[in-house]
């Protein structure tokens, strides 16, 4: 039933549906000035190590692409002796360090306008052609942190409550974060929905998808009393199946959604910020801050934390338990529906993006506290944090292999996580 679901669902992505303008990983960019393409502009890119990446001039429609061999942090240069007379990077910033995902094509912004502005040294009227210190880029790292551990946080506490009110570990949550990509893209693209309107129902349908999964699926292997191994082994085998229908439908290459692709960053203080990741951050800033209330301050949400403590006393005490759990699943499923969404203005949207942060959330939840929904608050916001400022002394590939040795290093202090609590075995 959830496959067919799915698989309508993904047909639609055949009607309409457009690539991006590289397949695999590559740097692309728009250059514009006062709503103008700016032709004719040179720009490179190289690795960490400075060997060269690849070069592209920009068309008469201000586009430019280069083809990467692979994920990692590179150095675009925009070469300001190309630039017409009297246009300048308002943002004095002509070289950026963009980390590429796999299978992304990142974009690439170089704010254009009038030369005559300040320099980073103060002075008017000159360009600054020097690349980012070191301290505007732990800013620039610090920011990503902050913005990617809310992604993670947002499927982090849907995965941290669905195993705290059911003991499931469900490997198949990835595939949910997925969905709310996919579906924006859908939307957004294909259909060509505003992408606000989009991402809503995305999230809507996502909530929906997980009332429905734990009513026709999950509740049924719960009523004939399957052990959580064997339901943790079929979450397994349901995410593959999933994951392999969205290849089939949407393709192996990552595309972009058509409305805020490319928006110039806002300076707030030693922050460069672009205003579609501040408003996503305050999207999933409300949403987490009003999932924990309710778990505190409502009497479904203390009903939540009974069925979590104890289920059996829980539903001696006159609760549903299964219409607490089922209450769970649909947040659980918003929660990753609107990860997929903001993830997807962060990287793009790809059939595996769910999948390639599942570990990630896996390790937020264990190192704030399996069940705990505060513990998978913080221990997102350690590994976030972790793994992009990691990247100032590790290569961009092992920025995850760094995240879980920390893990690994807090759980061999403290096995039950930061904010868990010990449990007597035997």
């Amino acid at each position: 039933m959830l496959t067919a679901f799915l698989a309508c669902l993904m047909l639609s992505f055949g009607l309409g549906a457009t690539s991006a303008w590289a397949e695999g990983e590559a740097l692309q960019g728009t250059l514009t000035n006062n709503g103008a393409p700016v032709a004719g502009v040179k720009i490179k890119a190289s690795t960490q190590d400075g060997a060269p990446a690849g070069e592209d001039t920009s068309d008469e429609q201000g586009k430019w692409s280069i083809p990467v061999t692979g994920p990692g942090t590179y150095k675009v240069e925009l070469d300001i002796a190309s630039l017409p007379a009297g246009v300048g990077v308002t943002n004095n910033r002509p070289t950026l360090t963009p980390t590429v995902a796999e299978g992304q094509a990142r974009n690439v912004l170089f704010p254009l306008g009038s030369a005559g502005g300040t320099t980073g040294d103060g002075q008017p009227g000159t360009k600054d052609s020097g690349g980012p210190s070191s301290f505007d880029r732990f800013a620039d790292l610090l920011y990503s942190g902050i913005h990617f551990s809310l992604i993670i946080a947002l499927a982090a506490l849907g995965i941290s409550l669905i195993f705290g009110t059911t003991g499931l570990t469900n490997f198949a949550h990835g595939e949910m974060v997925t969905l709310g990509g996919l579906l924006t893209f859908l939307f957004n693209v294909t259909i060509g929905m505003p992408l606000v309107l989009a991402g809503v129902i995305s999230v809507v349908i996502g909530a929906a998808l997980g009332y429905f999964q734990d009513r026709a699926f999950w509740g049924w292997l719960r009523k004939r009393r399957t052990n959580l191994v064997t339901t943790m082994i079929i979450s397994i085998g349901l995410s593959l199946l999933v994951r392999y229908v969205y290849l089939y439908f949407f393709g192996g290459e990552s595309r972009n959604y058509a409305d805020y692709n490319a928006q110039a960053g806002v300076q707030y203080g030693p922050f460069l910020i672009a205003p579609k990741n501040l408003i996503c951050d305050v999207i999933a800033l409300v949403a987490l801050a009003g999932v924990s209330f309710a778990l505190v301050g409502t009497r479904l949400g203390k009903a939540t934390r009974a069925v979590a403590d104890n289920p059996a006393l829980a539903a001696a005490s006159g609760i549903n338990v299964d219409r607490i759990i089922r209450l769970v699943w649909t947040i659980g499923g918003a929660l990753a529906a609107l990860s997929g969404v903001i993830l997807g203005t962060f990287q793009g949207v790809g059939f595996g993006m769910g999948f390639q942060i599942l570990l990630l959330i896996f390790a937020a939840v264990t190192l704030g506290g399996f069940g705990t929904a505060w513990g998978a608050l913080l221990g997102s916001l350690v590994i976030g944090l972790f793994i992009q400022i990691s990247t100032l002394w590790i290569p961009t590939e092992l920025k995850s292999v760094g995240a879980l040795a920390v893990l690994i290093v807090i759980l061999l202090f403290r096995p039950q996580g930061i904010l868990g609590r010990r449990a007597r075995i035997g």
